[in-house]
């Protein structure tokens, strides 16, 4: 099992915030979002390019990025950091990706939510 080229280019799509041009999506892809107090599904290749537009508006740098490689696609963990109204502020994602023929076909995503830096620091303390 191997990491998947459209993976690379979902990923690359992510950090540049540059989702609208992003081909990684089959036209009848699936999306199922578990995020804060919710769950949503969206059909399409447009349709989860208009979620992501707005999760990934900004550029941003994967402070941590984990792949695996695993039947039939890949998981996908990671932290994402980016600057907002001049506040940094980080994700945490995971993508369970089915791929086929170099197309995403179906993405599972769990995310912790956005976190900005006051958020991250009261959670830090948290941790102490």
């Amino acid at each position: 099992m191997t990491e998947h080229a459209v993976v690379d280019r979902f990923l690359d799509a992510i950090e540049r915030a540059d989702i609208d041009h992003c081909d990684a999506w089959a036209p009848g892809a699936t999306l199922a979002a578990t995020v804060p107090n919710w769950r949503f599904h969206r059909t399409g290749a447009d349709a989860i390019r208009e979620t992501y537009r707005g999760w990934f508006a900004d550029p941003g740098s994967f402070e941590r990025l984990r792949r695996e490689p695993v039947s039939g696609g890949e998981v996908v963990e990671y932290d994402l950091t980016w600057w907002e109204d001049g506040v940094p502020h980080l994700a945490h994602h995971v993508h369970l990706l089915t791929v086929a023929d170099d197309r995403i076909v179906a993405d599972v995503v769990l995310c912790g939510g956005r976190w900005s830096a006051g958020l991250l620091a009261e959670m830090e303390a948290a941790d102490a």
